[in-house]
């Protein structure tokens, strides 16, 4: 089906300025940086965010007022197709511009929109995800990080921006948060400049009540980074430690003791639109198992040609699943009634894993040795990461949970009953 002109026009200046710009130094960049090789070229790569920051590219859904290009859906599906089949590098700057930027448009108050949303956007301050603790994560209503409000004494003036935690007081007497735990899982946080945290600030309080969303600044004494090696060798995610960190009393999104609905909706943002350009590159790992399993003659045994084939069928299921998902939410309703945050993670989570199952079991034998280096091919790579799939994000046990509770009415498990 042809797409309306005004959209084609979109997608071929899309595919244009990308094969006009990634040249030259920019060339090199194609291809790196995806799952497990976050490490790859991280400075080069944010030169190339700012670079299309510099030329409108990023933060497309955004209203105009605040920097954004105010496009449509649709064009922004466009550019996420396009910018993946381009083979242009990760992004670096994904928690802040399509996960709390949003946010801060939805919850945020005015300062905290004209302080942050402008950083996010020219890809000046990098941002990571405080959510998921020891005890706490898969659980995340069980947060056990706290956050205590306390007077600092007064001052002449408040601080706009340029303090030490960049925050957007004005009154005369200064108040901050202070924050203690640990949290861990937490992706990029040593190369972030700000962390947005789940903070429990009324004490006494359990499960979803009395925390609060949290914006809270990572150079500072306070605040100990610790990167955790992973399978693939690299170390993506991290565990951050509070002992004493500070952060402006304004800088809580949303009512204090009512941060689960802001941690809810964010979580919604992370399934949006790019989650499209997510499967173009899932159909480019597809093909390269594909093109491995007629390579070796592994595509001649019926039984993995059959699988090749359900993964292929699979993949389109999942798109036309995303772009339902997406067209609904233009309709407005609850998206938590529907469970179609859960259903789409539980879909390409799967069906994820299991292509790196099936790259290990076209390779072989051969797949099970590394090079002289020990570095990972993509294929091993694709196994080991993907292992995790089901896991982050919210494992496939709590979303199979949340659509039996929430979406079907069934009754809730007993506590404490054996699993």
């Amino acid at each position: 089906m042809s797409e309306p002109a005004q959209v084609a026009a979109f997608r071929a200046e899309v595919r244009a300025w990308l094969a006009e710009h990634l040249t030259g130094d920019f060339a090199a960049l194609r291809g790196r940086g995806g799952p497990g090789r976050e490490h790859e070229a991280f400075e080069e790569r944010r030169a190339w965010d700012r670079h299309l920051a510099a030329h409108g590219w990023t933060c497309l859904g955004w209203p105009e007022a605040y920097g954004g290009r105010g496009l449509t859906l649709r064009e922004q599906v466009v550019f996420h197709e396009e910018y993946a089949r381009a083979d242009a590098p990760a992004r670096v700057n994904h928690l802040g511009e399509e996960l709390l930027g949003p946010t801060l448009l939805a919850f945020g108050t005015e300062a905290q929109k004209q302080r942050f949303l402008e950083p996010i956007r020219t890809v000046s301050e990098l941002w990571c995800q405080g959510y998921s603790e020891p005890g706490a994560g898969s659980d995340l209503a069980a947060v056990r990080t706290k956050a205590v409000l306390v007077s600092t004494g007064s001052t002449g003036g408040g601080s706009t921006g340029g303090g030490s935690t960049g925050g957007v007081s004005t009154g005369s007497t200064t108040e901050e948060w202070v924050v203690e735990g640990q949290k861990v899982w937490t992706s990029l946080a040593h190369q972030s400049d700000w962390c947005f945290v789940l903070a429990r600030t009324e004490p006494g309080s359990e499960r979803h009540h009395g925390l609060s969303f949290l914006l809270v600044p990572l150079d500072q004494e306070g605040v100990e980074i610790r990167p955790i090696r992973q399978l693939t060798g690299t170390s993506e995610f991290n565990e951050v430690f509070f002992s004493g960190a500070r952060t402006d009393a304004d800088l809580v999104v949303g009512e204090p003791g009512k941060g689960w609905a802001v941690a809810m909706a964010l979580l919604g943002f992370e399934r949006g639109v790019s989650t499209v350009g997510q499967q173009v590159g899932f159909a480019r790992e597809l093909d390269a198992v594909i093109a491995s399993a007629r390579a070796n003659g592994a595509y001649d045994d019926p039984v993995l040609r059959d699988r090749l084939a359900r993964a292929a069928v699979g993949l389109q299921v999942m798109r036309s699943n995303v772009l339902r998902t997406l067209a609904e939410n233009l309709g407005g309703g609850a998206r938590e009634e529907r469970g179609q945050d859960s259903i789409a993670k539980l879909v390409w989570a799967r069906w994820h894993r299991d292509l790196g199952e099936l790259a290990m079991a076209v390779r072989g034998a051969d797949g099970l040795t590394t090079g002289p280096d020990h570095d990972l091919d993509d294929a091993q790579r694709l196994f080991l990461f993907s292992r995790a799939d089901t896991i982050y994000g919210g494992s496939d046990e709590i979303q199979r949970t949340i659509l039996a509770e929430r979406v079907l009415g069934l009754p809730r498990e007993p506590k404490g009953t054996a699993r």
